[in-house]
């Protein structure tokens, strides 16, 4: 067991790697009466084709998502009744890279995290079980499809990218479902549930060698191999199309504009890089910028406008969007945005505070266990450690981010989804 001080945040990380290849990290928070737990595996939704020793496997879409629904059951019941008994608040989620499970408690968290490590690691299902799912996953699948936001995402993903399967839902279709079977899933488990491809990452009050026991006690002893991912031929750096727009049942004009950028694969230049973007966003599009404050005032924009930086399955993306009367003039003010800073080059006091005003936002994270949980989750499954960020901030330069917008942030880069409200 490692333990690292981080003097500039006051805080410990420490971290095991145990035998079986398990990235462990935990943060104590002995003054805090809850506990958060997650145990993720580095499996979603685009990890449909993959090999195996040395043969290629392909799966229909919506296994990781279907997994994750059928996990919770357990010989002696489900195991989401089984926390929610000892007063824990437990939850799963499935994205196009990672699959999660998640528990927080004030009380019990030992026992807690047994049932999370057991659960998670031992599958249990029939035929019978799963095909019963696919009417509840199917529904789930028809009613989501008729919702703007979702529309509106996945309209996006078609137009950044022509071949990677993160332009597919993680759920799958229903045609797609159908095509699981019980034994589709005890195969998809083995595979991507091992050790190996999994980080268990606690924050709060718990005892970290209790922690790591339980995990050498219930987990796999030996290490499992680590498919290699196919997520098609390499993307251009420009959108499969420009734009993609479709009327539904809204009050107003909703949109999502974004580009897709080269990730950096892993370590701490994947750390850099995330961690640029963010200020060039903050600095671009959050709520002191000269662009959304230009916009809100003019009513163009709206309190619902938000972006976000995304990596997932091999892929990064820009995304940012909301609510506005008038796509096209939102449109036509941040290309002039972007040509502004092109030639004018970032205010040097804009981009300080967009920098501190980061490095604040990253703070209070960790009064959030879960987003903490998460974040260091993300950092396992991409060889960084999240705390190494509040120093690399204070790394980061002007022209960091003025070069990161130039190479991802540019109009023949960025493709456009808009839902319109039902022409009457």
């Amino acid at each position: 067991m490692q333990k690292e001080y981080f003097k500039n945040i006051d805080e410990t990380l420490i971290s095991e790697t145990l035998p079986n290849g398990l990235k462990i990290n935990i943060i104590q928070k002995s003054q805090f009466s809850k506990s958060f737990a997650m145990f993720a595996t580095n499996y979603g939704g685009a990890d449909r084709r993959f090999k195996l020793a040395g043969k290629w496997i392909d799966t229909p879409a919506g296994v990781a998502h279907y997994l994750e629904h059928k996990m919770f059951d357990m010989p002696e019941g489900n195991a989401l009744n089984v926390l929610s008994s000892r007063g824990a608040s437990p939850n799963a989620f499935t994205s196009s890279g990672i699959t999660a499970y998640h528990f927080e408690s004030t009380s019990m968290f030992d026992e807690n995290l047994r049932t999370l490590l057991g659960f998670v690691s031992t599958p249990y299902f029939t035929a019978e079980s799963v095909q019963k799912e696919q009417g509840i996953i199917g529904q789930e699948i028809r009613m989501v499809e008729d919702t703007p936001g979702y529309v509106l995402y996945y309209n996006l993903l078609k137009c950044l990218y022509s071949l990677n399967p993160v332009r597919d839902t993680v759920a799958g279709t229903v045609e797609s479902i159908a095509e699981i079977t019980h034994e589709t899933l005890y195969h998809c488990h083995k595979v991507f549930y091992n050790p190996s491809n999994m980080t268990l990452a606690v924050v709060g009050n718990v005892d970290p060698d209790k922690v790591i026991e339980a995990a050498r006690e219930l987990l796999p002893s030996e290490p499992g191999e680590v498919p290699e991912r196919d997520y098609g031929e390499k993307e251009t750096a420009f959108p499969h199309q420009n734009s993609l727009s479709t009327q539904m049942e809204v009050s107003a004009p909703q949109f999502l504009f974004g580009s897709k950028l080269i990730p950096e694969s892993k370590g701490e230049a994947r750390l850099r890089q995330m961690l640029t973007g963010e200020i060039a966003l903050r600095l671009l599009f959050g709520s002191s910028s000269p662009f959304y404050t230009r916009l809100y005032s003019s009513g163009l924009l709206n309190s619902s406008f938000e972006y976000e930086l995304d990596y997932t399955a091999g892929t990064a993306m820009i995304v940012a969007g909301g609510e506005s009367r008038n796509v096209d003039d939102v449109m036509t003010e941040l290309n002039a945005e972007i040509a502004k800073i092109a030639t004018g080059g970032l205010d040097k006091t804009l981009f300080e505070n967009a920098r501190k005003s980061y490095f604040g936002s990253q703070l209070r994270i960790f009064g959030s266990f879960s987003a903490l949980s998460q974040t260091l989750a993300d950092g396992a499954f991409a060889d960084y450690r999240p705390l190494d960020a509040f120093e690399e901030i204070n790394r980061i330069g002007l022209a960091d981010v003025q070069s990161f917008i130039a190479q991802n942030i540019s109009p023949e880069k960025l493709a456009l989804s808009v839902v319109s409200p039902v022409e009457r």
